[in-house]
């Protein structure tokens, strides 16, 4: 009896470990998670009953007993750290160096993540320890911490012993998850990281849900791997994890290329990475190369800008968006970020401040990803003058009292706070609401202080003359400026939906609504459960709706839009659904058409456009200088179509 129960045991653990490296290492779920939980549930109730856990039990990733102290591990091979560089020349002198020695030598180019360094070992097809890197020839044992990552394979199909090397690294998805329920949040994924796997409680190490990219195979016995490319055969056919995204180069250019377009894409990546590695591809000619005390010289780093700094706090000022909610902005000491001099960065609100535990004049880290706004992670460390950070109960805009609903507080005094006022009015003439062309914060606040401009309804009534005692408008901008009023009064359903600055309610959003309901009239004495039978929408949407329209002040603005002569068009589904059904994303620079132009011929004959390559896309639109949307297309065997065809599609 016993035995057929040891051998079920060992059939679900076998099932569970084939669906976790479906999930976690190839991003390919296999089963449901209801699916999962009642093979696991039925794994537990058998060790429960027997008493015994297999070697490979996926039960052992939980976490044991707290340690006392971390044991000093010394490595087998020493673990070298790589040579940095951060200029292409540098890195085009370390490629004619290798080159001189032989013109035909082929470049290993992968992510160069932004993590801990592990270095695990296996005998006999099961994992034996873990270890830090330390300073490369003595590290911390942390084989308790890794036995709970899940992309660690406890057990794996190679008996002989062999040493591998990865980084652990959280997620930002997991890091984001994690933040939002933690009583302290932790300031960034590398800390994460690195503070779980060095952590003596296992269970603390379990519960960031981490994972571990493996890239190097650092001692292998009996099997003769040739090259980088056959090591990560060797990793993956034995169920580790590893980076499906690298490149083999042979000139300079080709690297240089390489590395241009992982910085194009870097931001939409679900970790972080600084960098990119680039090794020599066949082993035993870097052994021709050697090492020096610190760094192998077959293999260098090539650093992009910095995306994160530490800098000082020097001030908080509080920000009053559209919707009267305030928002704290810290005023930093300028820092270089991803080629940007910043000065100034968000803190979400007062709880966001609390959470974080941050003082004026701390040290602090400070994060910047492309165009997002610059955040505030956490401290980096205090100061003598350290000062906690006062909570406002005025709005600095109008003086009024503040409200605090939820996280927020909030600025009531809607109709006459100037810095509400203004910032609806540029939300009414942005691009993708009446696309007034010209009216932008600066002159916004010219129109409000100088011409006395407080509702969008004001917009209708001025004149030339008026236009003229603002400074800096001549003849050409002022008529320019009165010609995209008078446009704007034919506007499109969903246009004016989003003008309307409704919290909660996007451009998606606007477009679903108007699609629901067809005309203004009908949007507008949209019940909540009316609302709610759109896909995608819920209560706090729905009841921001309702309540919108329930203020007499907003109708009397929407009023007077009417009386100056705006007119709203019916919703008129396109008579054409050439492309029902079908999904596009956009990449790249149309010969003829804008993204928005393309956009709307896609939606007009009953399409939808994405901005992610996904399976259930179904044709990518192609530009010139494409990003990394081709390359997943291509991976995804997705259609790629260029804008002829397109136009082709729909004629």
């Amino acid at each position: 009896m016993e035995d057929t129960k040891l051998q079920k045991m060992k059939e679900l653990v076998e099932i569970i470990n084939y669906h976790n490296y479906n999930y976690y290492s190839l991003d390919n779920p296999t089963i449901s998670d209801a699916e999962w939980d009642k093979l696991y549930d039925e794994l537990l109730a058998l060790e429960k009953e027997t008493g015994v856990v297999l070697e490979n039990s996926p039960s052992k990733r939980v976490g044991g007993e707290i340690l006392s102290s971390f044991k000093k591990y010394t490595h087998e091979v020493n673990l070298y750290s790589l040579e940095k560089c951060n200029t292409f020349e540098r890195l085009r002198e370390w490629v004619d160096s290798i080159k001189k020695q032989n013109q035909k030598t082929e470049f290993f180019v992968e992510y160069k993540y932004d993590g801990l360094t592990v270095s695990l070992t296996y005998e006999n097809g099961i994992l034996v320890s873990g270890a830090t890197r330390g300073n490369g020839s003595v590290g911390e044992d942390v084989t308790a911490q890794v036995k709970t990552i899940r992309t660690v394979p406890l057990t794996i199909d190679y008996k002989g012993k062999v040493i591998v090397q990865g980084e652990a690294i959280m997620k930002l998805s997991e890091l984001s998850k994690y933040n939002k329920t933690a009583d302290e949040p932790l300031k960034n994924a590398r800390n994460a990281a690195a503070g779980a796997v060095r952590n003596l409680d296992p269970k603390i190490t379990a519960s960031r849900n981490l994972d571990v990219i493996f890239y190097s195979i650092n001692y292998i016995d009996n099997t003769e791997i040739k090259s980088q490319v056959e090591m990560y055969e060797f990793l993956k056919n034995n169920k580790f994890n590893v980076e499906k995204k690298w490149q083999l180069c042979s000139t300079y250019e080709e690297i240089e290329n390489a590395i241009n377009d992982i910085d194009n894409i870097k931001s939409s990546l679900d970790f972080l990475i600084d960098g990119v590695v680039i090794k020599v591809n066949d082993i035993a000619e870097r052994k021709l190369f050697g090492y020096t005390a610190k760094f192998p010289k077959w293999a260098i780093a090539y650093k992009y800008a910095a995306e994160e700094m530490s800098t000082k706090l020097n001030g908080i000022t509080w920000q009053v968006g559209r919707t009267g909610k305030m928002t704290p902005i810290a005023e930093i000491e300028p820092v270089e970020l991803a080629g940007a001099t910043i000065k100034r960065a968000t803190l979400n609100n007062y709880n966001d401040i609390l959470r974080k535990k941050i003082k004026l004049y701390d040290y602090v880290f400070v994060r910047r990803s492309n165009e997002v706004i610059p955040e505030i992670l956490g401290v980096a460390r205090e100061t003598a003058e350290s000062t906690p950070i006062q909570k406002i109960d005025t709005c600095p805009s109008c003086g009024s009292k503040l409200v605090e609903i939820g996280a927020n507080l909030f600025c009531v005094n809607t109709y006459h706070c100037p810095e509400q006022i203004k910032d609806r009015i540029t939300h009414y003439a942005s691009r993708d609401a009446m696309n007034l062309v010209g009216l932008r914060d600066k002159t916004v606040a010219q129109l409000y202080e100088i011409l006395h401009v407080s509702t969008v309804a004001d917009l209708y009534n001025l004149t030339a003359d008026d236009l003229s005692k603002l400074e800096g408008f001549k003849d050409k901008k002022i008529t320019n400026l009165l010609d995209a009023i008078e446009k704007s009064k034919d506007v499109e359903l969903s246009q004016f939906i989003y003008s309307l600055g409704i919290p909660n309610i996007g451009k998606k959003s606007a477009k679903l609504l108007a699609k629901e309901f067809k005309t203004y009239e009908n949007f507008k004495n949209a019940k909540i459960e009316d609302i709610n039978n759109i896909f995608t929408f819920g209560d706090v949407m729905s009841e921001a709706i309702v309540e919108y329209f329930e203020n007499d002040n907003n109708l009397q603005i929407i009023q007077k839009l009417f009386d100056s002569g705006v007119k709203i068009k019916e919703y008129v589904q396109k008579s054409t659904q050439k492309l029902s059904s079908m999904t596009f994303v956009l990449t790249g620079t149309l010969p003829t058409l804008s993204r928005e132009d393309a956009t709307k011929i896609i939606e007009d004959n009953g399409g939808q456009v994405s901005s992610s390559v996904s399976k259930k896309t179904d044709f990518v639109l192609l530009g010139e200088n494409p990003g990394s949307k081709l390359q997943k297309a291509q991976e995804l065997g997705i259609k790629i179509i260029i804008e002829a065809e397109l136009k082709k599609m729909v004629e």
